[in-house]
């Protein structure tokens, strides 16, 4: 069987898809990124390599023997100017730009039919890790009252509509007013922000209240790039003061979902998936 190629970013998910592949017997060969090179990625075969280098990644799988390629893992925007690429980079350069112009999901459709154009087949994290797909329903954590639910759908909702604008992922919503969106910042650091909000508005740890809700972006490519939800969300839901977290079935990555239950149920907050549909 052909190792799994991984372009891996920060995270847990990079992890889980390693250890995946070796379990099943497939092996892999990790390229960590420049600037975000997971520590716990180190033991895997591969290499370091700057994320304009494109020749070398390419020359680096095939000579892996590479015939799949996982992207996982959290990867800011570079700064275009300040990149070093390689020849093959050089030429590719451009599009990678005007591409991102477009946006995030732009961008990410361009990298994915450039390997796909050399020959790589490209498969999501859930493909190559397996049973990491959230599940509809209440999963962890007490059961969402009626007015959480409207939060859900509410919050649910605007994620809908900045995913279209390819703006974010992730809204919070407390008693139908919008706290926070999410943009370039990432999950982590809008909970962080939302801890900052007036008590009056938001919940605390002692008097929990308002949800986070996860979706993946109308349209987007679901091989790359789905919201991914982590002990560490659930940490800063938990700091923010929020009473759950609501993310769409078939449409986010649940990373350790046994641990992720056992910390639900331990820090008193919801773990609630809804169908793509809904509302």
């Amino acid at each position: 069987m052909a190792p799994l190629g991984i372009i891996a970013g920060l995270g847990q998910l990079p992890v889980s898809v390693a250890e995946a592949a070796v379990a099943r017997g497939q092996g892999v060969y990790v390229l960590r990124l420049k600037g975000f090179v997971e520590p716990e990625l180190s033991g895997y075969d591969g290499e370091i390599v700057a994320i304009a280098e494109i020749g070398k990644i390419f020359k680096a799988f095939h000579k892996a023997g590479c015939k799949q390629v996982c992207f996982a893992g959290i990867v800011k925007r570079p700064e275009f100017s300040a990149l070093k690429p390689d020849l093959k980079g050089i030429s590719f350069l451009p599009k990678v730009i005007a591409a991102a112009s477009k946006g995030d999901d732009a961008l990410l459709t361009l990298m994915a039919k450039t390997f796909e154009s050399e020959g790589f087949e490209i498969i999501g994290a859930e493909q190559a890790a397996g049973n990491l797909l959230a599940q509809e329903g209440h999963l962890a954590g007490p059961t969402p009252t009626e007015a959480q639910l409207e939060d859900i759908k509410k919050a649910a909702h605007v994620a809908a509509e900045i995913g279209r604008m390819d703006i974010g992922q992730g809204t919070i919503v407390n008693a139908g007013l919008v706290l926070c969106v999410e943009a370039q910042e990432g999950t982590d650091q809008m909970l962080q922000r939302c801890g900052t909000l007036p008590q009056e508005i938001r919940g605390t740890q002692t008097n929990r209240s308002g949800v986070l809700v996860k979706r993946p972006k109308p349209g987007q490519d679901r091989r790359i790039d789905l919201p991914t939800i982590g002990l560490k969300t659930l940490e800063g839901a938990a700091n923010a003061g929020l009473a759950g977290i609501g993310f769409e079935a078939g449409g986010a990555l649940l990373l350790d979902e046994k641990s992720l239950r056992e910390e639900a149920n331990r820090l008193n907050l919801f773990l609630y998936g809804f169908s793509k549909d809904w509302p």
